[in-house]
């Protein structure tokens, strides 16, 4: 929560300084936050198309990690039944390959 409240803060001093030396903010408000969100989504391209190439699972991680990312440290808080279900597996054949 701190991170949100320093960053609000931040943009709330700017504006203020911008206010008193007569400056127009560089870009309209919602052009910027499309922007920001197209840069956000833009950064996780790349994992995707990687794990793709790999061959490892898309979805759970677009789920978790890209929504963490782009959305906040809660989204993808909780573990898709995906993600659970193969970690379950993994660890049957895996305690089936140690006996």
């Amino acid at each position: 929560m701190m991170p949100y409240l320093l960053s609000a803060g931040a943009g709330i001093l700017v504006g203020v300084i911008y206010a008193l030396i007569g400056v127009r903010s560089p870009a309209p408000p919602t052009i910027a936050l499309i922007g920001l969100l197209g840069m956000l989504v833009g950064e996780q391209v790349v994992p995707v198309v990687k794990r793709l190439i790999a061959g490892e699972p898309v979805v759970a991680f677009i789920q978790t990690d890209c929504a963490r990312h782009v959305l906040g440290p809660h989204a993808g808080a909780e573990t898709p039944p995906a993600v659970k279900a193969t970690a379950q597996t993994a660890a049957q054949t895996a305690e089936g390959d140690k006996a």
